[in-house]
């Protein structure tokens, strides 16, 4: 099992950005997808994006398509959210889960604790 730790949540203004981060624990991180995943109140989990092992391939939702930036320090064993352009139907809890593809079908089975985004208009 691999524990994940989000951060670098907070409120902002719509327009504005922030940069979330994924620490992992395991020494295996760079053999893993990891994706990013958003909660908001009353609604289902959705997908954001994520990433491949290497770094080289990422994959997007359209709704964050061009204002999110993934990308991911494997000697760090860190991924980063780069959130720029914010909207307030971005806000919501940002978990990071590891996975085994790209995309939402990906078979994400573990996850951190998330963290909280709130964007004001």
């Amino acid at each position: 099992q691999v524990q994940l730790v989000e951060s670098g949540g907070g409120s902002v203004q719509a327009g504005g950005s922030l940069r979330l981060s994924c620490a992992a624990s395991a020494r295996t991180f760079s053999t893993y997808v990891i994706g990013w995943w958003r909660q908001a109140s009353g609604k289902e989990r959705e997908f954001v994006t994520s990433i491949s092992r290497t770094g080289g391939v990422t994959y997007y939702a359209d709704s964050v398509k061009g204002r999110f930036t993934i990308s991911r320090d494997n000697a760090k064993s860190t991924v980063y959210l780069q959130m720029n352009s914010l909207k307030p139907e971005d806000t919501a809890v940002y978990y990071c889960a590891k996975g085994y593809a790209m995309g939402p079908q990906g078979g994400y089975d573990d996850w951190g604790q998330g963290t909280q985004v709130t964007v004001s208009s």
